[in-house]
């Protein structure tokens, strides 16, 4: 459908694919936010869940586009590549709240209970990769294995939201979730989740739009998957976690804007099991490459260090980001390096 178009063609159907996650992330941040105030389950939860699904959805339409073509590394580094690029956005939202270190003022057990999920969840492809090339139906059980891990963690974070064995400490710079002034907490949520959905929507569609200029990109001028998957497609497809996460840190909805990352980056774990099973000649897992597993790796150590950020909760000044911030953009940016140079 897109093999015939030129360059200049290929770069516009893509900004404007690109623009439409935009448009449609900066959306769902507001809905979100009123959802989790009118159910009352909370911007972490709903931020995690809710939110962090949502806009990883035209990635998983890429992943799964990618692993029905045969493109086993697209797919697996589309979703973890876009697991650290996200958590490298969520470093630039630190940048952009100026009162204080955004993980300290962010404080919420669900986030960090999360992000101890994601670690968990990112180590399971390494071992499914270390182990033998077993499948049923051509699919791994690793990948029934993340999707029940992923299961029990979302209720697992419902209940810590409304049974919580510990508190953050509470400082001066600490935002508590509250709703927002204006929006009748009473209300039904049903209008504003049928949006959602719609919103949902439209993104899959870019989402595949996004995967089919990224086989054309690769076909045409001999890229490798990997780079392709990691560097252009995951960041695309990353565009709404960036802007809802900065979206949200404006609303002052801090909660929510970490919750959306960690949330995501979650939620995007679960693209390997949609594409294991997309991929039809085997194990997805014991079909990628060592580009694909260096992104695995950068991946955990990102999120290692997001959540030792959690727990200790630096309290920096106004105007400086956390430590945990630099270091997260530090790892990326070398990481990038590492596969371009």
């Amino acid at each position: 459908m897109f093999a015939a178009l030129s360059l200049p063609l290929l770069i516009a159907v893509g900004a404007a694919a690109a623009l439409v996650i935009l448009v449609c992330g900066l959306r769902m941040t507001g809905l979100a936010d009123r959802i989790a105030d009118r159910t009352g389950w909370g911007e972490a939860v709903i931020g995690g869940v809710l939110l962090g699904a949502a806009t990883s959805f035209s990635g998983t339409i890429v992943s799964l586009t990618s692993a029905l073509s045969g493109d086993a590394s697209l797919a697996f580094s589309n979703g973890i590549g876009g697991i650290a690029a996200q958590t490298a956005f969520l470093a630039l939202a630190d940048m952009l709240y100026r009162r204080a270190n955004l993980e300290h003022a962010a404080a919420e057990l669900a986030n960090v209970f999360q992000c101890g999920l994601l670690l968990l969840l990112l180590s399971v492809p390494l071992v499914a990769f270390s182990a033998p090339a077993f499948t049923i139906w051509a699919v791994h059980p690793a990948s029934l294995v993340l999707v029940g891990a992923y299961a029990i963690g979302v209720v697992a974070t419902a209940r810590l939201r409304q049974e919580p064995m510990w508190h953050p400490v509470d400082t001066p710079d600490t935002r508590p979730d509250e709703p927002d002034d204006g929006d009748d907490p009473s209300q039904p949520a049903r209008g504003l989740i049928v949006q959602f959905i719609l919103l949902m929507g439209i993104m899959g569609v870019a989402g595949w739009i996004v995967a089919q200029l990224a086989g054309v990109v690769i076909a045409r001028y001999e890229l490798s998957s990997s780079v392709v998957g990691a560097l252009m497609t995951a960041v695309v497809t990353s565009l709404p976690e960036l802007v809802t996460t900065l979206a949200a840190v404006r609303r002052g909805a801090l909660q929510l804007a970490v919750g959306g990352i960690i949330g995501g980056n979650t939620f995007d774990i679960l693209f390997l099991t949609i594409s294991d099973i997309g991929y039809r000649d085997g194990s997805l897992f014991h079909a990628v490459g060592s580009g694909d597993l260096f992104w695995l790796s950068v991946a955990l150590l990102m999120s290692a260090v997001l959540l030792l950020g959690l727990i200790y909760r630096e309290r920096s000044g106004p105007g400086r980001i956390g430590l945990e911030s630099a270091a997260m953009l530090l790892i990326y940016g070398g990481a990038i390096a590492i596969q371009t140079l």
